[in-house]
């Protein structure tokens, strides 16, 4: 790293993920380094790693060296030898990752503090036996009037402060600096000659940090309302939590003349930044291995498993009692085809494992009576994972393409979201928690954000705005819980927003405070459904979090930032239909004595079509809300394929194409096709582009794609992104000239025609399966209707 002698890099800094009290995104971080000339920075969050991969990876793309550190809580020393302790304030250290050794000791001093919080501190903190035990590679700083040595000094306790700046010493050796700071506080100035006094007499380098927590003064009156939202205080109150005004991102310059009598404590930022060289990396998936104990390969055990599972498929769901077999033969070869294909893709790419660990824990969960879901998501488009049971949708049946879930052009982890029993959901996390190790499988964290009606609502409280008043403000922002909307779009959107705000100067206060803390992360919880798998204790791979009183630990990366981790995400989803299905077919055993498979219930099954045609969709899955109902009458459903299409278009967004469909519907002989070829792929849904393998078979028809470059091509329409999108065009109108001789003009106007259908396009997978539970439920009530009604009644309530 090359820096001017005269420079200065931050070292204490906390970003968005120093929870309800840093104020700084990663963005905007590298957005301020890079006007301030910084050619390194650290961060320094309260007692976590939250945000370090997305740190690292952001900063070293932009070329700023990134610093990993943690500002950790440490119990107080005078603590340690103490008896009956009780709960009291930690004090703060910063520590900053030299090399890799430093950074894995980082993570288990993290991890240990939420893992095996000390019973002596209000907050996870470690003890100095931990900060002794996994010191090496880690540069320390003395963290400032709040470290255990300021706050002594400021209890005018200078000899016990001595004798801990000795044990630091010890520790940390020539890794050791003493912080100062200069934001102004009576505390700084008060032992800031004593502080210096103890460095020279021990001789241990100084180092300037400004302890910031807002990007710029600007926001210091948005950031001191961020604390008032987080301790639930209101900004007039006296006791409460304040920091100055100076605890922004300041430049090299201000830090230089700030320091200008202790240059060399400004110096050794820089001589502390060329000492940390260590670069947190995106990592391949990482998986256990799956051994069947059979000495069989992963490779060998899937392609067998396979085989014999798709025979047992064939034989119970495909094959008709009255098939010749001619017939049996042909379709036999149709699916082996494909199975060969897709094994031969899945092993190539090294997926494996992968599939054969979904299946373990999906049949082991329906060996012990678990219900579990037909599939979701694209999963369901592998006739692979119907072979092994992990999806119960025949693929080729429901004409579902394999390169919407896995695209051999590329390589991108599969992901299988499963749903279980609501119930008994948990057991099957535990049985994979025994299977791999405890402590090999976490939970992924999530983190709370401070969105545009909370944060109006928020302030408000804080600046004491009468709530009437507040409340009014925060009904003009239009809500939308699939797809928020931020504050700044509706302030461009909603004229009255606009006007209440240029009327009021307490109101426009109260936005433009709003407008900066919008986005802020205010709590940590876990991913309703993800789990992770190891292949070795996962404190090894990712820092770890635990919620106060949970079992489960989490991993302190989110859900995307573990994936670039190496670890591989599986969701277990709860669904309680699946139990409903389950109870109401036992109660049939045990009132008529059938036993009943509902992957058998007949699909052409004409009493259920005209039910739900009637609109009598009470207790049905999907289909059970007023719109939907009156969908169902007015399409008067009567096939398979129209519940798959009323499952996707009936959400924000495609519902702008249901009167097309109905309309189509009404009269589809006289339906027009942009093109002839077009006619195969969109006649089941009535001449309307869906489904996004809709938009992928139009490519492969039109223009000769191959069905992972139109997944490729899927893909970029969704993004948006115009280069990406004029280099498809262009792809797209030579490919149709050069399949079927298609002049420019009209493809490019089936390109952009295209283009708009895939701004909605619905994975027909997902749709598919998901209609699949929706008919088994149509058809128990309609034919069952006592026993089904009966157990939705008194089943999902817990009785009566």
């Amino acid at each position: 790293m090359t820096v001017s002698p005269s420079g200065f890099v931050h070292l204490h800094v906390h970003s968005a993920y120093s929870l309800a009290e840093g104020a700084i995104k990663i963005k905007d971080l590298v957005a301020l380094c890079k006007q301030l000339g910084m050619p390194a920075v650290a961060v320094t969050d309260t007692g976590n790693l939250f945000g370090a991969l997305q740190f690292s990876l952001v900063m070293a793309k932009e070329g700023i060296q990134p610093i990993i550190g943690c500002q950790l809580w440490v119990e107080r020393p005078e603590q340690v030898d103490q008896r009956n302790r009780k709960p009291e304030a930690p004090d703060q250290l910063v520590v900053l990752a030299q090399n890799e050794q430093g950074y894995k000791n980082l993570m288990k001093l993290s991890s240990k503090s939420f893992l095996t919080p000390l019973e002596h501190a209000d907050k996870p903190a470690v003890s100095w036996a931990d900060i002794k035990q996994y010191s090496a590679g880690l540069i320390c700083l003395t963290g400032g009037v709040k470290g255990s040595i300021g706050r002594m000094l400021a209890e005018h306790r200078a000899g016990e402060a001595g004798k801990t700046l000795l044990h630091l010493k010890d520790i940390f050796g020539d890794r050791l600096y003493i912080e100062l700071q200069r934001h102004g506080t009576s505390d700084e100035v008060a032992m800031e000659d004593a502080l210096l006094d103890m460095a020279y007499a021990q001789n241990i380098p100084i180092v300037a940090t400004n302890d910031c927590f807002f990007p710029d003064p600007a926001m210091y009156e948005a950031h001191d309302a961020f604390l008032c939202i987080a301790e639930g205080a209101h900004v007039q109150d006296v006791n409460r939590r304040k920091i100055t005004s100076e605890h922004y991102f300041k430049s090299a310059e201000q830090m230089i003349e700030l320091f200008k009598d202790l240059p060399e404590a400004v110096e050794n930022t820089i001589t502390i930044a060329k000492r940390c060289a260590f670069l947190l990396q995106e990592v391949k998936p990482i998986l256990p291995p799956f051994d069947a104990g059979n000495g069989k390969s992963e490779t060998e055990e899937i392609i067998d498993r396979s085989r014999k599972g798709l025979e047992w498929r064939l034989e119970n769901y495909v094959f008709k009692t009255d098939w010749a077999t001619p017939k049996k033969e042909a379709t036999r070869q149709q699916y082996r085809d494909r199975l060969e294909f897709e094994l031969g893709v899945i092993n190539k790419m090294g997926f494996a494992g992968y599939f054969l660990i979904v299946s373990d824990f999906i049949m082991w969960a329906k060996e012990h009576d678990i219900p579990v879901g037909p599939g979701r998501g694209s999963g369901p488009a592998s006739v692979v994972a119907w072979a092994l049971r992990i999806s119960d949708l025949d693929p080729i049946e429901a004409k579902l393409l394999f390169e919407r879930f896995l695209n051999p052009e590329r390589v991108s982890m599969p992901d299988f979201d499963i749903d279980f029993c609501q119930e008994r959901r948990d057991e099957v996390i535990n049985y994979v928690r025994e299977k791999y190790g405890k402590d090999s499988v976490a939970q992924i964290i999530t983190f709370g954000k401070l969105q545009a009606r909370a944060v109006v609502r928020d302030v408000g409280r804080v600046l004491q705005i009468p709530y009437g008043q507040v409340d009014k403000i925060a009904k003009l922002i239009p809500q939308n819980p699939t797809h928020p909307i931020s504050l700044e779009d509706a302030l461009e959107s909603e004229a009255p927003l606009r006007e209440a705000r240029d009327a009021d100067d307490q109101v426009r206060k109260l936005v433009d405070i709003a407008l900066q803390l919008e986005g802020l992360y205010r709590h940590a919880a876990t991913h309703a459904a993800g789990i992770v798998i190891g292949d070795r204790p996962l404190e090894e791979l990712v820092p770890m979090y635990r919620d106060p009183g949970a079992e489960i630990a989490a991993t302190q990366f989110n859900m995307k930032d573990v994936e670039q981790a190496g670890l591989v995400k599986f969701d277990f989803l709860g669904l309680k239909t699946l139990t409903v299905i389950k109870d109401a077919i036992r109660m049939i055993k045990e009132t008529t004595g059938e036993i009943l498979d509902p992957l058998k219930f007949p699909l052409d099954d004409k009493l259920t079509y005209q039910m739900l045609a009637r609109g009598e969709c009470a207790a049905v899955f999907q289909l059970e809300s007023a719109g939907m109902r009156d969908l169902c009458r007015q399409m008067e459903v009567e096939n398979f394929e129209e519940i798959t299409a009323i499952v996707a278009l009936f959400r924000p967004g495609p519902m702008e194409n249901i009167p097309r469909y109905l309309e189509n519907l009404r009269s589809a002989d006289e339906i027009e096709y942009m093109h002839p070829l077009l006619k195969p792929v969109l006649e089941t849904t009535y001449g309307v582009m869906i489904y996004q393998e809709q938009v992928m078979q139009a490519a492969q028809v039109l223009a000769g794609y191959s069905l992972g470059g139109a997944d490729l091509l899927r893909r970029a329409m969704g993004k948006k992104i115009k280069s990406e999108m004029d280099a498809q065009r262009e792809v797209f109108i030579k490919g149709c000239k050069k399949a079927n001789n298609i002049g420019t003009e009209l493809a490019g106007t089936i390109f952009d025609t295209i283009a708009k259908f895939a701004d909605y396009g619905f994975n027909k997978a997902h749709s598919a399966v998901y209609a699949y539970i929706a008919f088994q439920t149509a058809y128990l009530k309609c034919h069952y209707p006592v026993e089904f009604m009966a157990d939705g009644i008194f089943g999902t309530s817990g009785g009566v």
